[in-house]
């Protein structure tokens, strides 16, 4: 056995102390904590490609996400509708089935960021992404897009590729979790994929505000965050929500049914007949007329397609039978009068809901003749141009062709299922499927304390000339929620409005531009009281404004002044 060297004493003590210093530097015996990690770098945009976000970290089942593109794109445009350099990801959420399909997903991710992010939703039965670079819905034509103000904007197509039919392509409906998804799954999965995506371009935690702006079914999402995930999500904005989706579906049903019948369809013509009876009778129950119906409450009173005149002659063809574009026969007001009304259903639903409302019929562009260039998208998103049969053709009514998918792929899963031979009222051995569906895709819940108490809060907005998502079902939903948790604890994060004439998504009658972004954000980040505010109409009469009324208040003309200016109206419930 070799001695053991010793070292002189001098020396020794360096030694030792040398040795001292590393124990404590790698945290041994001197008991100091170990140095931190080093600080998360900010990824460059090509680096984000081929990112994984694993399941672990998405909040419903998936089995986890990929960037699949990551792109710089320079800075474009002027004014208003510039977008700043920022950085596009497409990314796909991989499903727990393998038969369902991917969620796409997008990421507009700007140079300078603001902090916040911002959700889109879709339309109709989704199946396309909408544009991260775009506005929200009846957004200002005057101020920044989200994208352009700084914000992190993303969206999906909510689980599954539209075909041919896009946003009324509902074949997807055969998949259990593609169903799911479109229901709502998604918009969890697509958020939580999104900030893991944020988190890693920038560096940061998440983003310091979170809100989410739809219409339609990008409406109904908008209630579905707040319900659903609200420590999620600072502030909604939704637009002419489909809310209660499955009992909407069930009226579509009804009201197809009756437009099937021999005679019951109008053409565009005998529409016009309709609107301007309706224009004449109730245009001036606000005070004047100035080619809007905003009193809509005391018109659905008073008018009657059966005793109404157009032009000085009655509104009712002669007789009840059809004898020509001038008038309405009998069969074709009975079609308007079960759009006008509500279903009712004698079964239970899971959701609970027992009815669906009628729409604001008398006074609404159902597709009626007009030069605009808009107007192809009106009559596209109410009556179309064909009446509805089986097969459904595609110029049918948009509710009947989105009745017939639901009918075919979420109800019976039968692709050859004659969707006209289905009562909604009474569907017999589709009873408890409907049901089941009207659990997942009815967002009616009416106790919001847990968005109200994160300090959320939520701006709905619905034209009273909407033809395809009923206006009174939104401020059916509103005094629900009023109802539960009272008027005053409602109002302190509510705002319900309603915008005369204004349709579904576009109109050519009052074509809604409203900054509801800004409002949203001052009422969030400084407690700022939504102020007496304006809309502004784009297309009927370009630059005029009306107030935006807090429902159930309207428009009420002041007795003097333009009837193109908003100050000439005061808000009224009388």
């Amino acid at each position: 056995m070799r001695p053991i060297a010793r070292v002189p004493g001098p020396l020794a003590w360096w030694l030792s102390l040398s040795a001292t210093a590393v124990l404590v530097g790698c945290g041994g015996s001197g008991g100091s904590d170990p140095a931190p990690p080093p600080a998360p770098q900010p990824k460059a945009c090509a680096d984000l490609n081929g990112m994984a976000i694993a399941a672990a970290d998405i909040g419903l089942p998936t089995t986890g996400a990929l960037v699949t593109a990551a792109t710089t794109v320079a800075a474009a445009g002027s004014g208003a509708t510039a977008t700043p350099e920022f950085c596009r990801v497409s990314a796909a959420i991989s499903p727990v089935d393998p038969a369902a399909p991917k969620i796409l997903l997008q990421v507009a991710l700007p140079t300078t960021w603001n902090n916040k992010a911002l959700m889109f939703g879709g339309g109709g039965y989704n199946g396309l992404i909408p544009a991260v670079t775009g506005n929200v819905p009846a957004g200002p034509t005057a101020q920044a897009t989200p994208l352009g103000r700084g914000y992190a904007t993303f969206a999906s197509d909510s689980g599954h590729q539209a075909g041919a039919l896009g946003s009324q392509d509902g074949s997807f409906g055969v998949n259990d979790e593609a169903v799911r998804n479109f229901s709502g799954e998604a918009l969890k999965k697509t958020r939580d994929t999104a900030v893991a995506i944020i988190k890693a371009r920038y560096a940061a935690g998440a983003p310091s505000k979170a809100y989410f702006a739809g219409g339609s079914t990008g409406g109904r999402e908008a209630l579905a965050v707040a319900q659903k995930w609200p420590q999620d999500w600072d502030g909604v904005i939704s637009l002419y929500p489909a809310g209660a989706a499955a009992s909407l579906d069930l009226q579509f049903g009804r009201i197809t049914r009756a437009l099937a019948q021999p005679g019951a369809y109008a053409n565009p013509a005998k529409r016009k007949q309709l609107y301007d009876a309706a224009m004449q009778a109730c245009d001036a129950l606000d005070g004047v007329a100035d080619g809007l119906i905003s009193d809509i409450r005391s018109c659905n009173a008073v008018f009657n397609p059966a005793t109404a005149s157009v032009n000085g002659a009655p509104l009712r063809c002669a007789g009840g039978a059809d004898t020509g574009d001038s008038c309405l026969s009998d069969a074709q007001i009975a079609a308007f009068n079960v759009i006008n009304t509500p279903i009712t259903f004698g079964y239970p639903l899971a959701s609970g809901e027992t009815q669906y409302p009628g729409f604001n019929t008398w006074g609404t562009d159902f597709g009626i003749p007009n030069a605009s260039p808009l107007q192809t998208t009106v009559t596209f998103l109410s009556m179309g141009t064909l009446q509805p049969a089986s097969p459904m053709p595609v110029g049918a009514p948009y509710g009947s062709i989105f009745w017939d998918q639901w009918v075919r792929f979420f109800v019976t899963r039968d692709a050859s299922f004659n969707a006209l031979t289905l009562d909604p009222q009474n569907p017999g051995p589709w009873q408890a499927r409907i049901s089941e569906l009207s659990g997942l895709q009815d967002v009616n819940k009416t106790d919001l304390s847990a968005f109200q108490a994160k300090g959320g809060k939520m701006l709905i907005a619905h034209g009273t000339g909407d033809a395809l998502v009923s206006t009174r079902a939104t401020a059916q939903y509103v005094d629900r929620v009023r109802a539960a948790m009272g008027q005053a604890r409602a109002d302190s994060f509510l705002r319900y409005y309603e915008i005369p004439g204004y349709g579904h998504a576009v109109s050519t009658v009052f074509n809604a531009s409203w900054d509801s972004l800004s409002t949203l954000e001052n009422w969030v980040e400084k407690s700022t009281l939504p102020p007496n505010q304006t809309v502004t109409d784009t297309v009927g009469v370009p630059g005029r404004t009306r107030p935006l009324c807090d429902y159930p208040g309207y428009p009420r003309y002041n007795g003097s002044g333009d009837v193109n200016l908003a100050a000439s109206f005061s808000c009224s419930t009388q």
